[in-house]
């Protein structure tokens, strides 16, 4: 159990500061799928071919995001849209399913509902990701605190004290240790948000 585990969590509402700093979590590629493989006998990792497959049966669309075994190619096709009518896609959309846009592939391949309906299972342990600033607001006078919030809209689970320590380019021993000085004071704590209150010192303003 981890000091957030066994620290009362503030309401975020019930805080009130003059300087506020957002981070948010975001995917630097697509999931990885983990399925049983066909032609390699085995579990195996599956990934984003970045193309789709379209298929117009009477009036009606399938369209899938193809993927395919790492190591021997098979593919699995995750379903996009099913037997969804032509009108009801956006045209500019659908011509870019059928110029198997990258850009869109790559931002299928990073929605999270999308593996859920497929009941797909996404590879956890191999997401690669990263933090982007998002916003800086109010006011910032030397020596106050400032409460840092990073948004985790992908429900990826990473630990508190992981996050901390990236944002704030610290190891996660030195976090800990800022926790223990009552340095960090945690206000949030839910899969989707953090936020903590911190020392102005803590944190090298841009």
């Amino acid at each position: 159990m981890s000091y957030f585990d066994k620290n009362e969590i503030k309401d975020i509402k019930e805080f009130k500061t003059e300087y506020e700093i957002e981070y948010e979590i975001i995917l630097n590629s697509s999931f990885k799928v983990l399925r049983g493989c066909p032609k390699c006998g085995r579990k195996r990792l599956f990934v984003n071919t970045r193309k789709f497959r379209v298929n117009a049966n009477g009036g009606r669309l399938d369209i899938w995001l193809i993927y395919q075994c790492e190591d021997c190619r098979h593919s699995l096709n995750l379903a996009v849209y099913e037997r969804q009518k032509v009108s009801a896609i956006p045209k500019k959309e659908y011509q870019r399913f059928l110029d198997n846009d990258e850009q869109l592939a790559g931002q299928y391949g990073r929605d999270l509902q999308l593996f859920r309906k497929n009941r797909a299972e996404i590879d956890l342990e191999g997401v690669d990701y990263g933090f982007a600033k998002l916003r800086e607001s109010g006011k910032h006078h030397n020596g106050e605190q400032i409460l840092l919030t990073i948004h985790n809209p992908c429900q990826l689970k990473i630990r508190p004290e992981k996050q901390l320590a990236a944002v704030l380019g610290r190891t996660r021993s030195q976090i800990k240790n800022m926790l223990d000085k009552n340095e960090i004071e945690l206000v949030q704590e839910q899969l989707q948000v953090l936020s903590v209150r911190i020392n102005a010192c803590d944190y090298q303003l841009e």
